[in-house]
């Protein structure tokens, strides 16, 4: 009887390793896209009508004459400021508002391509409504420049998270913290969206470039 009580206290020790190993190589963040900040420091709603992400992919050879832009807006968002420097924060941005701006005078090549990016070919929005970038880091950008902060966080697309770091300049004054990403270019095809165009009509760019524009306001 003492040996089969050593042997299952053994296997329970061993399971319990082996579930703390495994996640260590788990993302930070949460599942859900329940808006998630630390208790501690004063919370600032994101105001969605002024803030907004910019995204540019591109076609065959990369540069503005065989791309396309365009703009994604937030759905909901808040950040963590505690003695006056951002301390978290988490933006989830509603995939249904993707749009290109390029084609903004042109109704119809426009209503084709935002149809083409939110269907299964490309986000699938209708079963991946949102994404979104939760901050697990901030840091102080010594390197001079425009951007002073270095946030590292976890990116979410189509239900597949990675860690992604962000240059970014952060002010915060009077009750409200802007936040402006330095342009950063994403690997598509490691969050599932692997479309690609027959060749003759040239080759998609895994590079998708995105920007994160944010404003927040003081929660009252």
């Amino acid at each position: 009887m003492k040996n089969v009580i050593k042997l299952s206290m053994i296997s329970a020790f061993m399971t319990g390793m082996l579930l703390v190993s495994c996640g260590k190589d788990k993302p930070l963040t949460s599942e859900s896209n329940e808006i998630s900040t630390t208790t501690e420091g004063n919370i600032y709603e994101i105001d969605t009508l002024n803030s907004r992400i910019e995204w540019k992919g591109f076609k065959v050879v990369k540069s503005d004459n065989t791309s396309h832009f365009g703009t994604i807006q937030f759905e909901s968002g808040d950040v963590t400021v505690k003695d006056g420097k951002l301390e978290s924060g988490k933006f989830v941005a509603d995939m249904g508002t993707l749009t290109s701006v390029d084609l903004k005078d042109d109704a119809e090549q426009l209503a084709k391509l935002n149809g083409h990016l939110t269907s299964g070919d490309f986000f699938e929005v209708e079963k991946y409504p949102t994404a979104s970038y939760e901050i697990t880091k901030v840091t102080e950008n010594t390197s001079g420049g425009d951007y002073n902060t270095l946030l590292d966080g976890n990116l979410t697309i189509k239900g597949i998270t990675k860690p992604v770091q962000f240059n970014a300049n952060v002010s915060i004054n009077d009750g409200e913290v802007s936040i402006a990403t330095e342009p950063k270019d994403i690997m598509r095809e490691e969050f599932g969206v692997k479309f690609q165009l027959p060749v003759a009509n040239g080759l998609i760019k895994d590079e998708v470039n995105l920007q994160m524009m944010v404003k927040a306001l003081e929660k009252k």
